[in-house]
């Protein structure tokens, strides 16, 4: 029986091996062809928006260029903060060249900051304007307008710049950018009628990303798109952007708009006491998806001889929390905080969220914060789950008996039922005790699922050793003996694709394997043999599910497991109950019973 059982073993992942071969070949790879493809057909075109009536035009699409191409053909003034560096179009007066200077690409020293905007004409373009909208109102400052910088030459903190237009129809337009020490613009516009009638003008603010990289909104867990609060929460992903088309209309008073990526944050901020109206908007050219969100504020009258005054501010940097909450604060930002996707149990993630942030202040290594959070929530459940664990060991404690019984009235299964019952009363054990602790603690798993994947302070956060980024998987792989074998899985053809990605297994996640075994063993087995052989199996597949994660919640997790095992460990102890541990002990040292 037992060389059935390892035939079938070996036969089951004989068949698993050649399943994940068959996927790698004929799913994954042409899904990245695909994706190679239309990375190639989003490269030549970006846009060129207008404004008119109804607000900021569609953009239509001029022939792409290089970065440093897009750069210089305008003139630019320098954005020097503590934060970020960039610089500001005087064509169009846009926000459109940026970099977070706190945060790099990769862990390399010498890796360049984030980039987070990137001028229009180059490959996936994005930026940030504001402007003023009007109907048959002729030379309106849009994208093309060359502004002439009149007081200023570097913007930074307390150095704001001023720039001036004229439309040679009566209107002069000024325009007063300044910035803060971390990711806040204030734009100050101001529309001086001198001709002879008044005019009706409209003030917008638009978002624009043109074309979205393969690499955004395939993340199942945090939101990337979209991005609002008007009203309430407005999200909607890149994906169902693009496939569905344009929104409808949103009308708010005050509120925010823009496109949130998995750390970062771009958004246009209306006064806040002015009725808008946003929207998210595709316009599909030939090769690229024009993406905007925007929005337009309440048309305002200027008379003849009169001036007005209209403030937007443009939100342009890392969402990390106290600064989104600082801003909602003291500007008076209506739920910029939501920018952060909290999600469903947003009750539990939001209070997880800032206590593990609190832990990271005061320990200095988000490693060591995220095994006192583990810790922490140990303890918060720990009657429940010794419910759990003692109800489970007495069911493990009188298994021998259930056995025999079950192989006593095989052929009777009521009176099978009925000694279970009664065998159930004599030795006082619940079959069903331990089901609600686990019920109980499974929104604070998903919820603490959901908050390592949210934090930004876990981006590029070393631990110990090896682990330089707890934010990315396990660098090390048991394809070359975690780097004693000169060689790189990842750089040999087709099957280093998929020893790379499908199955790429850390020395961190084979220890949670281990440890998901040993608290899985601790159980009681499976009254249906076929139900034991899955049990049996499934830390083996959570092994290759959990490796594609970023390790830092495979520290959580095997942490977590190394406690449940100590705690069932003391608790099968004080019942006099066999477990794996001892077994395991008694193998080593050889004595007791061998592993089984």
């Amino acid at each position: 029986m037992r060389d059935d059982n390892t035939r079938n073993t070996i036969i089951f992942f004989v068949c698993a091996a050649l399943l994940l071969l068959v996927y790698q070949v004929f799913v994954m790879e042409p899904q990245q062809k695909r994706l190679a493809a239309e990375r190639a057909r989003q490269a030549p075109p970006a846009a060129t928006s207008t404004t008119g009536a109804a607000g900021p035009l569609a953009p239509q699409v001029p022939v792409a260029v290089t970065r440093q191409a897009a750069i210089t053909a305008s003139p630019r003034v320098p954005i020097t903060t503590p934060s970020l560096k960039g610089s500001l179009s005087l064509k169009g007066g846009r926000v459109d060249d940026l970099y977070l200077v706190k945060y790099r690409e990769t862990l390399d020293k010498n890796s360049p900051p984030v980039e987070l905007l990137r001028p229009e004409g180059a490959q996936f373009a994005q930026f940030a304007e504001v402007g003023w909208v009007g109907a048959n109102i002729p030379g309106l400052p849009g994208p093309n307008t060359m502004w002439t910088l009149s007081q200023g030459s570097v913007l930074a903190p307390g150095q704001p710049v001023t720039l001036t237009y004229t439309n040679g129809q009566g209107l002069t337009f000024t325009r007063v950018v300044a910035v803060d020490d971390k990711y806040m613009f204030t734009v100050t516009d101001t529309v001086a009628n001198t001709a002879g009638q008044p005019v009706t003008l409209a003030p917008y603010g638009s978002v624009q990303r043109q074309g979205v990289p393969a690499t955004l909104g395939k993340s199942g867990v945090v939101h990337e798109g979209g991005m609002g609060w008007l009203e309430k929460r407005r999200p909607i992903k890149y994906a169902k952007w693009q496939k569905d088309g344009t929104s409808p209309t949103y009308t708010a008073t005050g509120g925010w708009i823009g496109m949130s990526d998995h750390y970062w944050l771009t958004a246009v901020i209306p006064a806040q006491n002015e009725q808008i109206q946003g929207q998210y908007r595709l316009t599909k050219t030939p090769g690229v998806n024009l993406l905007d969100a925007n929005f337009v504020g309440q048309a305002k009258s200027i008379g003849a001889g009169r001036q007005i005054t209209h403030t937007t501010r443009i939100f342009a940097g890392a969402k990390q929390n106290p600064v989104l909450k600082d801003y909602q604060d003291k500007l008076g930002v209506a739920h910029l905080d939501e920018a952060i996707d909290w999600g469903m149990l947003w009750f539990i993630t939001r209070p997880i969220f800032q206590f593990l942030a609190f832990l990271y202040g005061h320990v200095g290594n988000f490693g060591v914060a995220i095994l006192i959070l583990t810790v922490v929530v140990r303890l918060v459940f720990f009657p429940l789950a010794n419910k759990q664990y003692e109800s489970m060991t007495k069911m493990k404690k009188v298994q021998p008996a259930m056995e025999e019984l079950r192989k006593k009235y095989a052929d009777d299964p009521a009176k099978q039922q009925q000694e279970l019952l009664a065998l159930y009363q004599r030795e006082k054990v619940n079959p069903l005790a331990g089901c609600l602790p686990i019920f109980l603690q499974i929104p604070v798993f998903f919820a603490l699922f959901k908050t390592l994947q949210l934090e930004i302070d876990m981006r590029h956060a070393p631990f110990v050793g090896y682990i330089k980024d707890l934010s990315a998987r396990d660098p090390t792989t048991i394809w070359n003996l975690f780097g004693a074998i000169p060689w790189d899985p990842a750089s040999a053809p087709f099957i280093g694709t998929l020893l790379g990605t499908s199955l790429h297994i850390g020395i961190l996640p084979i220890l949670y394997g281990f440890t998901t075994w040993l608290t899985t063993s601790m159980s009681p087995p499976a009254p249906d043999p076929m139900q034991q052989r899955i049990f049996q199996l499934m830390p083996i597949l959570f092994t290759f599910i959990m490796a594609q994660f970023a390790i830092g919640l495979l520290v959580y997790y095997t942490w977590s497991n190394i406690l449940t095992a100590i705690q069932q460990y003391v608790i099968m102890r004080r019942f006099k109950v066999d477990n794996p541990i001892d077994r395991l002990i008694g193998r080593l040292t050889g004595q007791g019973k061998a592993v089984g």
